[in-house]
């Protein structure tokens, strides 16, 4: 029997960097993490992390379960939603950055919609900062985006790293200014590239910007410049650019749900979801 309370912990590992982690997130002790392992182990008679004092990570075997495991887990929240309490009803008003909605973000909010059918989404794709600026403005419930300098609003949800990219084996002119692809103002990414080229002194011009990743990973791809995004996003077609200068380390970026001061119950569950699911 695979014990819902086994899979939960078994999925929350699989995001964790150890067992420790996977405590913290779901309040449990490390022992109790790695009963719930092993007794999972043992009902299957698989191993499904290979791990060591330094790294956690799944099997083949665990790979397998994984998908399984998300299936399962969705329709027993499912079931219970549908015969626990009323049905939720309304609208949520929901903000989310472009890089997210490459990644995990709508697995998770189809799942919402699964569980809860009469709930409304009003969906809105666009740059973090005017996702914040439509929240203060009472036109959203919630956003999912990067966190900006200085800002401390919000729950986090995921740290990511920025990479430079550009056209697998392309050359560039060591005595012309690198040529950028970057996202349109204003952009959390844009704002750190440039920092970070501004601070190594290196001479830049931008020839390209778009309002999407997509659009810039294409730009790239076609040989147009160098560009920057988030490590989750899709590569093909491209690499670190070979360059006779180091291109100076950029910062991760911390990805955070932000939510308005008040919020009405199908908001309120959507947030929670959103905390409790792992992004990363």
């Amino acid at each position: 029997m695979l014990h819902p309370q086994w899979l939960t912990t078994f999925a929350t590992a699989a995001a964790a960097s150890s067992f420790s982690e996977t405590g913290r997130r779901l309040n449990l002790t490390q022992s109790t993490v790695s009963e719930h392992i092993r007794q999972l182990e043992a009902a299957l008679s698989r191993r499904l992390f290979t791990r060591d004092t330094h790294s956690l990570a799944l099997t083949q075997d665990g790979e397998t379960l994984l998908v399984h495991a998300r299936l399962i887990l969705e329709a027993h929240a499912a079931a219970e939603a549908q015969f626990t309490g009323p049905r939720l009803r309304g609208r949520v008003r929901f903000g989310t950055s472009d890089d997210l909605v490459q990644g995990p973000v709508p697995d998770i909010l189809a799942a919402f919609r699964r569980r809860h059918p009469d709930v409304d989404l009003d969906i809105t794709i666009g740059f973090t900062d005017a996702l914040y600026r439509q929240l203060d403005a009472g036109k959203l419930d919630i956003i999912t985006g990067k966190r900006r300098p200085g800002e401390s609003r919000g729950h986090a949800l995921h740290r990511e790293s920025l990479v430079w990219l550009a056209q697998t084996g392309m050359k560039f002119d060591p005595d012309r200014p690198l040529p950028l692809i970057l996202l349109s103002e204003p952009s959390v990414t844009r704002t750190e590239a440039l920092n970070a080229l501004a601070e190594a002194g290196l001479r830049w011009q931008v020839v390209c910007s778009s309002g999407s990743y997509a659009a810039c990973a294409a730009a790239a791809r076609a040989g147009l410049g160098i560009t920057v995004q988030p490590g989750h996003l899709p590569t093909a077609g491209l690499a670190p650019p070979r360059l006779p200068i180091s291109l100076p380390e950029l910062p991760d970026v911390q990805y955070v749900a932000v939510a308005a001061r008040k919020l009405t119950p199908p908001a309120q569950t959507l947030l929670q979801i959103l905390k409790e699911t792992p992004i990363g």
